[in-house]
């Protein structure tokens, strides 16, 4: 059975889509079977982080209404044969979506794959809420802003009130996933530090990707940036917030110390 889990915020632009196929690429290359679903319905953008813009035939709102089997919306990847997308519509609204329909396609997806990683939209309005009621997990990402860790402390409370779990009486397990961290503008009060947003939103800490050009390069291409380009400092950052996911004890390394021991293996050649 699998685990259902919900990447969110509070606030646009901070790279759930991003993190969403990062991840599951991520959980693929681990040996994870993961489909990926886009609840951002209207707007449509995993399909093109994930290189399958030309591929989409069918929705999430065709499976959730009846008018297309899951089989026929889901998409396999051209990489990894173990990853799949299940694309939003991007002529609905998100009012075409069911709290009915989307339960009866979550269960569904919980048969076939051991991850369903459901990207949310942004804001608190009807998607997000539909993308996090089944779930099981949720990965809140924030970039180190107030207004952005502000917004996702909202979506925290709302993970633990909203959500199908949490009306059981049970709490939906959290992490905060930190994005576009740099650490210099953090050292120079230019940005919150990391200690600064742990003690804002008191939930265990997944992972911190540094701000870099390969995210945008990755994204242009169609591409995680797990499987573009997964030597570099945040596909390396997303590959050891996969392993946390899959319960591994994987040491937190921050951007300014990848900087630092790719350095210290420069030096050392020039040594050498």
């Amino acid at each position: 059975m699998a685990k259902v889990l919900v990447v969110t915020s509070g606030k646009g632009g901070v790279g759930k889509t991003t993190s969403t196929a990062a991840l599951g690429g991520a959980l693929a290359q681990q040996g994870q079977k993961v489909v990926v679903v886009d609840f951002d319905v209207g707007l449509r953008n995993l399909d093109l982080i994930m290189g399958a813009e030309r591929r989409v035939v069918f929705d999430l709102i065709n499976v959730t209404q009846g008018v297309a089997k899951l089989s026929q919306a889901l998409i396999r990847d051209k990489r990894l044969e173990n990853l799949w997308l299940l694309p939003a519509s991007q002529t609905r609204d998100k009012d075409a979506l069911t709290e009915d329909g989307v339960r009866d396609v979550i269960a569904e997806l919980r048969t076939k794959f051991d991850w369903v990683i459901c990207d949310s939209p942004a804001g608190i309005e009807r998607g997000a809420t539909l993308a996090m009621r089944y779930a099981d997990e949720a990965v809140v990402v924030t970039n180190p802003e107030v207004s952005s860790v502000r917004d996702a402390d909202r979506i925290i409370g709302m993970l633990d009130s909203k959500t199908a779990k949490a009306e059981a009486g049970d709490q939906i397990k959290k992490h905060v996933l930190i994005t576009r961290y740099d650490a210099g503008r953090a050292a120079r009060g230019e940005m919150l530090n990391i200690d600064d947003i742990l003690e804002i939103l008191a939930i265990p800490l997944l992972g911190i990707v540094p701000e870099s050009q390969d995210v945008l390069k990755a994204s242009n291409v169609g591409c995680p940036v797990t499987l573009n380009n997964a030597a570099s400092p945040p596909a390396r950052a997303y590959s050891d917030a996969a392993r946390r996911l899959g319960g591994e004890t994987v040491a937190m390394v921050t951007p300014s110390e990848v900087r630092r021991s790719l350095m210290g293996r420069l030096l050392g050649r020039r040594a050498a």
